[in-house]
């Protein structure tokens, strides 16, 4: 097994291959630390991309933002349509197959329109041992995944996060609301907007690691 430090090594050796790099951001763990690494090596030629899409929290969002500022990143927020495909808002198993796919179409016409060479994003060795729809997404447009190309961990993620005193080191994992949907329920702006509130509501009470779930069936628009 290769150790960190030949990790670390190998990542910064495929960053250094890619001139000019878009990465998807969601302000997470992995998103993050890719996107300080990969602006440490190119500075201005990286440009994170997050998605302002209905499933992502406002609080989410503005912290996102915040961090990337942080970071000196260039950063492009694009609004994403997934509530416009009848295929997302049916929410079968592979959902996220669907809103990864839009997001890396997306990426990939602006890749073209800014001159940029590569797409990236921020799966983790661990991911690749899930059942990841989006995977898929990524696979067929040819988006790279640096860390689990170098077989960085979340665990060993978290550890250089700290180590480089980013704030989402110790971030709990922050799924999308449409996560929160059981599947075969519908996706709606209205059942997102119940969720997130509900979620508000709850971190108002002191609570950081939770999820509020959205299990009955019903007529929501």
């Amino acid at each position: 097994m290769a150790s960190l430090t030949t990790k670390i090594e190998n990542l910064r050796l495929t960053l250094q291959a890619q001139q000019k790099l878009l990465i998807a951001y969601s302000g997470g763990v992995d998103s993050t630390y890719l996107l300080a690494e990969a602006v440490d090596l190119h500075g201005p030629q990286v440009m994170a991309v997050i998605a302002d899409s209905p499933s992502l929290p406002r609080r989410a969002l503005r912290d996102a933002i915040a961090v990337a500022n942080s970071l000196n990143a260039q950063l492009h927020v694009l609004r994403t349509t997934e509530l416009d495909q009848p295929e997302y808002v049916a929410n079968p198993v592979n959902r996220c197959y669907f809103c990864k796919a839009e997001l890396f179409r997306r990426m990939t016409e602006l890749a073209v329109a800014q001159d940029f060479t590569a797409l990236a994003y921020g799966e983790n060795a661990d991911d690749a041992l899930e059942f990841r729809p989006g995977a898929k997404a990524a696979a067929e447009l040819r988006v790279l995944a640096p860390l689990r190309m170098a077989g960085l961990t979340k665990s060993e993620i978290r550890a250089l996060s700290r180590n480089r005193g980013l704030p989402t080191a110790d971030q709990p994992a922050q799924p999308c609301l449409s996560s929160r949907i059981r599947h075969g329920i519908p996706v709606s702006w209205t059942a997102l907007s119940m969720v997130e509130r509900a979620e508000e509501m709850v971190r108002c009470h002191g609570f950081r690691i939770f999820r509020v779930r959205f299990l009955v069936n019903s007529t929501i628009p």
